[in-house]
């Protein structure tokens, strides 16, 4: 769902090729989640026969159509924008599919998973670290911008797992 309602919310502001979409979708989210050309043009089609988008007018030289929003593709991001994000269906998570595993599974060193897990996890969080704008001592820094938000979510997402695996850790060493 999330990769149909970003499409409707960036056709929302003008009409726009595949390849556009999938560039300002990508800006937009300083770059942290590539999207696949064909699944943007593959959630456009669904989009279409939806009756949320449309093509807006002909073919240019290159055979590229826009899609703009229709009437009831409008109403559709203005009640994803109105919505919460469910929390009633939980996204699976690899790491914790993966611990729940080993820990019932014979000869499986699951604090050496753990300890893997942290090195990586380490590492990818200094890794967005060192990509966050860097800002003299007094600077104002400017207003929000998409791309730190994203960063920032990521940032809070990787302390969340190491806390976690420090959690993994204590119920390892008391069991």
């Amino acid at each position: 769902m999330i990769v149909r309602n970003s499409l409707l919310a960036l056709l929302d502001s003008q009409p726009m090729y595949g390849a556009q979409l999938k560039a300002e979708f990508e800006a937009r989210t300083g770059g942290q989640w590539p999207l696949n050309i064909g699944q943007v043009y593959t959630t456009l089609g669904r989009l279409e026969r939806d009756g949320l988008v449309e093509g807006a007018g002909t073919p240019d030289a290159d055979g590229r159509i826009p899609y703009r929003l229709t009437d009831a593709g409008r109403a559709e991001v203005l009640g994803w924008w109105d919505q919460a994000v469910p929390r009633d269906v939980t996204p699976r998570n690899e790491l914790a599919i993966k611990l729940a595993l080993a820990v019932t599974m014979p000869g499986v060193d699951v604090r050496a998973i753990v300890s893997a897990q942290r090195a990586a996890t380490l590492t990818h969080l200094r890794e967005l670290n060192r990509s966050k704008p860097r800002r003299s001592f007094g600077e104002t820094p400017p207003g929000v911008g998409a791309d730190e938000l994203v960063l920032e979510s990521l940032i809070f997402a990787d302390e969340a797992e190491l806390r976690w695996l420090d959690y993994v850790e204590e119920r390892l060493a008391r069991s």
